[in-house]
């Protein structure tokens, strides 16, 4: 199984940095892949092993000799009716001895004078036939044919004597035992009432383990995590408060790294207009127009720094139409002279940070206009969430440069105009807005013969 068939599996966008995903066997491909299947196979399967053995050592031992000794017992008890047969003088006390041996012995026995027996019948082949003939091969030495008449009627046993065919009527008791049925009945009824158990501690243990993975998906794709019980076994308690102290801490590293860059920044507009008031007074040579220059350069790098600590800001997720947020945007950009094309698809409403996603999708479409001549702006559902796409018919960018132009400050120069362009922060922005929303952004060749940006965004 590759990497791409286990994430489009699992559901999840592509993991960052390098995470190792291993070739997975048969044998865990045949497994459940729930935590909640696994731990009740870990139960089930012990329980209908033992079950397994159980049943056949009581097959082979009790049940088989249980049924041979039934068998053996109604053969004596045919035989010894034979035998009294011999002793009787007169067919008045052949009758007598038959229905006196019946009403000793539980069976229903019948002579028919003069008749022989019909051809031999197969047997059906069940356990019992075959231990019941081998029985009546042992104490009679008469032909004989055993005949099933049904499972609530017994069996029937005709012997050949000379005087005719004895008949005997076998009832079901004499040669059933009970037992095999209580011991399945107990066996299965006791097995189920232990799964049924079993799968409600399990799903109980495994519900405080979803809650868990729940909120750290949740945490990942930047949305708020309210506090939740902790619950379950211990060691799903620790990783509990494992990952709230670990929320906890990566909120306030970005508290701090936002209000860190957001102040130097803030700070260093004040010496900047300073600057340009007293280069205002210089009049105009041209040393103060290179001066000038260099000022309004860094005007525009402290810009970036703004945006770059308000991508990390703390606005909160908001129920927001996609659909409806392109149509903004692209107006938006339109009124600032972008040529733009826009196809915001179906409507999908999903929780965003609708400002940061602005900035993202405002910093995608300044790029793509500065370098091409017409932009388009197309929403298009998937799966697990839309992806939204921004084409422009610009020169491009390389497959080698599409992932180091993400990285703060960087400007392709070889096809980036440094005298049109940003700071290096725009790509940069607009990747961490998406993560921030667990999704992403890839750049790849667009239709139009130049760049396509492709933000993804989960649910």
């Amino acid at each position: 199984m590759t990497a791409r068939e286990i994430e489009a599996e699992l559901g999840s966008v592509e993991p960052e940095g390098d995470v190792e995903i291993r070739r997975e066997g048969w044998i865990k491909r045949v497994l459940p892949r729930t935590m909640f299947g696994r731990s009740l196979l870990i139960v089930v399967a012990p329980l209908i092993l033992l079950q397994a053995i159980a049943t056949w050592i009581f097959y082979d031992r009790h049940w088989a000799a249980v049924s041979w000794r039934l068998s053996a017992a109604v053969a004596g008890d045919i035989g010894l009716v034979i035998e009294a047969m011999k002793l009787a003088g007169s067919e008045a006390a052949r009758v007598r001895l038959l229905e006196r041996g019946g009403a000793l012995t539980d069976l229903d026995f019948t002579l028919s004078g003069g008749e022989r027996l019909p051809p031999p019948v197969p047997l059906s082949g069940t356990l019992l036939e075959e231990q019941l003939g081998q029985a009546m091969q042992g104490r009679i030495n008469f032909p004989y044919q055993i005949e099933a008449l049904g499972i609530l009627s017994g069996i029937r046993i005709r012997v050949q004597l000379p005087e005719g065919v004895l008949t005997a009527n076998v009832p079901r008791n004499r040669l059933f035992s009970s037992t095999t049925y209580i011991f399945v009945m107990w066996m299965v009824g006791s097995s189920l009432v232990l799964l049924a158990v079993a799968t409600v501690f399990l799903r109980n243990q495994v519900k405080s383990l979803r809650r868990l993975a729940a909120a750290a998906d949740g945490f990942g794709k930047g949305r708020s995590v309210p506090f939740f019980k902790v619950e379950g076994a211990v060691e799903i308690r620790q990783a509990a408060v494992a990952f709230m102290t670990m929320r906890n801490r990566i909120q306030r590293q970005i508290r701090q790294r936002t209000q860190m860059l957001a102040g130097v920044s803030h700070d260093l507009r004040t010496p900047l207009t300073r600057m340009k008031l007293a280069l205002e007074l210089l009049g105009d040579d041209p040393a103060v127009a290179e001066l000038k220059s260099d000022v309004v350069e860094m005007e525009r790098m402290v810009h970036g720094y703004l945006d770059f600590a308000r991508g990390e800001g703390t606005e909160e997720p908001v129920e927001t139409d996609i659909s409806l947020l392109l149509e903004d945007t692209a107006a938006a950009m339109r009124r600032e002279g972008t040529p733009l094309s826009v196809a915001a698809g179906p409507e999908c409403v999903m929780p965003v940070r609708p400002n940061a996603l602005r900035r993202c999708l405002g910093n995608l479409i300044a790029n793509a206009r500065r370098h091409g001549n017409h932009v388009w702006l197309t929403g298009v559902a998937v799966a697990d969430g839309i992806d939204i796409l921004v084409d422009d018919d610009g020169p491009g960018i390389s497959p080698a440069d599409r992932d180091r132009v993400f990285r703060a400050f960087i400007r392709l120069d070889a096809s980036r105009n440094p005298s049109t362009g940003g700071v290096g922060l725009g790509l940069t922005i607009a990747r961490d807005v998406a993560r921030s929303h667990g999704g992403d952004v890839k750049l790849e060749t667009s239709p139009h013969g130049g760049l396509r940006a492709r933000v993804h965004l989960p649910r």
